[in-house]
Parts: structure tokens; C-alpha cells; sequence
């Protein structure tokens, strides 16, 4: 008897429709190894980079937050699941994109992919855009999910003398809401990215 292993009857790759967004980054030497290949751990680099990219096309102050009371809110990364799929070489220009969002309460949710770009072939200039998305070899995806935390900032006497000289210690970070504008920007990126 011969078997098949079970194929994913999800049959569309990510990169058959357009990313909410893409940007191009160059590979340098210190992205890689002695054989010209990507480390592992700086593909969370680019996806990073993506990431912090596409908020400040969004006009948003990246990963810190400050609120009305001088609190610092920031994202930390609580998840990371990734497949790699071919190597990323020196000297290359891959494309990093952001193929689509989750919103949760606390934390936000983000399916990443990076891709070689082919060389398109028979496309015209209304069709070239779309095509480029369409022609390309995925490198690694994943699904990365940063958690909106806020700091607990404690000053502690650092001196037993009882002078009033301070340090502060970082008590846990607490996790909290997704802030209400930070909510509101990244829903109506998606809701504009679906109307498209």
C-alpha cells in the first residue's frame, strides 16, 4: 500500500494577493553568515523592521506610548512562529511584507512573509504592480504576536544612610489594552486595504 502524506487544502500562497504592506530591504554582510546566508535570527529582523516601517507610514510613534500621566506603554514580542523555506543571500533585495493583521484586546497579531522577487515576464505597466506580488519565491513566513504591555516603575532608597539618593527598579510589566488611537489607525488600515 502507498501513501500520500496530507497535503494543506489551503491552496492560495500568501503571496497570490496583495500584502497590507511590502518594503524592500537590501542584504548586507552583517545580516549573515560566513557563507553568505542569512542567520535565522535576522529574518525576525526584517520582519521587525517591516513592522516599525509600517507604523510610521501610519503616523505612529513606533512601539513607545506615553499617556496623560507620563506612563510609558510599549510592545514586546510574546510569540514567534516561523518557517523558513530557502535561504536569503548576500546582496539580495528581498521584499518584507505584512500579509495580515489580528487585532486582539492586548495584543496584535501579524502574518509576515519574505519572498525573492522574479523577474517578471510579459506584464505591462497597469499589471506589473500586482505581478510583482504574484512572481516571487517565499523565503519564511510567520506569525508574530506583540503584546501591548505597560512599565511599573518603583524609585527604591539605594543607600541605608537616609539620604534621598533613588534608583528605579523595574517591577513586572503589566499587560494592557491596545490603545484606543493605536486600535483605530490599524483598523482602518486593514478596512482600506480590503476595499482596494
Amino acid at each position: 500500500m502507498i501513501t500520500t502524506p496530507n497535503k494543506n487544502t489551503d491552496t492560495t500562497p500568501i503571496s497570490a494577493t496583495k500584502p497590507l504592506f511590502a518594503t524592500d530591504y537590501n542584504v548586507y554582510i552583517n545580516h549573515t553568515d560566513a557563507g553568505g546566508i542569512v542567520y535565522h535570527a535576522n529574518h525576525l529582523v526584517f520582519f521587525e523592521n517591516c513592522r516599525r516601517d509600517w507604523f510610521t507610514k501610519l503616523g505612529l510613534n513606533g512601539y513607545f506610548l506615553q499617556t496623560d500621566d507620563g506612563d510609558i506603554q510599549h510592545f514586546v514580542v510574546s510569540q514567534a512562529d516561523l518557517q523558513y523555506k530557502k535561504a536569503i543571500l548576500l546582496d539580495e533585495v528581498i521584499n518584507v511584507r505584512i500579509d495580515k493583521v489580528e487585532l486582539k484586546p492586548a495584543s496584535i497579531i501579524f502574518y509576515q512573509s519574505i519572498h525573492r522577487s522574479l523577474p517578471n515576464v510579459d506584464a505591462d505597466d497597469n499589471t506589473q504592480a500586482s505581478a510583482t506580488f504574484l512572481n516571487s519565491t517565499l523565503l519564511s513566513s510567520s506569525k508574530i504576536v506583540i503584546a501591548c504591555v505597560q512599565n511599573q516603575i518603583m524609585p527604591t532608597s539605594i543607600s541605608n544612610d537616609g539620604s534621598d539618593a533613588t534608583v528605579n527598579h523595574n517591577a513586572p510589566m503589566r499587560p494592557i489594552r491596545v490603545p484606543q488611537k493605536l486600535r483605530d489607525t490599524i483598523q482602518q488600515a486593514i478596512t482600506q486595504h480590503a476595499d482596494q
